[in-house]
């Protein structure tokens, strides 16, 4: 039996993880819940159309530096959601992983657990709503 290539996750390793690359993908998950913890802001949403793909996106503005920060930060962002949504991500969820300032030079095991927390706690909220609706104010005010 041979081995797979290093790159390659066998086909019984738990949900594929895709790229979501598109803006309307982005835009769609940040309507969706979202979790800050430390240094990442994590957003999820539920596509609700039978595919059970974990689709996972990342971001980092120029906020957090030039070019070279901005790279660090998202490659440090894509090696933690390899690790950590396989085995906490739902099944049919786009994950949408932005850096913040302490992204590029947060100690590795504090942006893993960083990253794991988001996880856990967008995970425990279930179906709860993104957010509140906006309400009207009241004409008896």
């Amino acid at each position: 039996m041979e081995e797979p290539a290093p790159h390659q996750v066998p086909p019984d390793a738990g949900p594929r993880l895709e790229r979501l690359k598109t803006r309307p993908g982005f835009l769609a998950a940040a309507k969706g819940r979202a979790c800050a913890r430390g240094a990442v802001l994590l957003q999820v949403r539920d596509r609700a159309d039978g595919d059970a793909r974990i689709r996972v996106g990342f971001t980092a503005t120029r906020r957090i530096g030039g070019a070279v920060v901005r790279n660090r930060a998202k490659r440090r962002l894509r090696e933690a959601a390899r690790l950590l949504v396989p085995d906490l991500g739902r099944p049919g969820c786009d994950y949408v992983l932005i850096a913040r300032g302490g992204t590029p030079t947060r100690p590795w095991p504090r942006l893993l657990d960083d990253v794991k927390t988001a996880l856990i706690s967008l995970a425990t909220e279930g179906d709860r709503p993104a957010r509140a609706p906006d309400r009207a104010p009241s004409s008896t005010d």
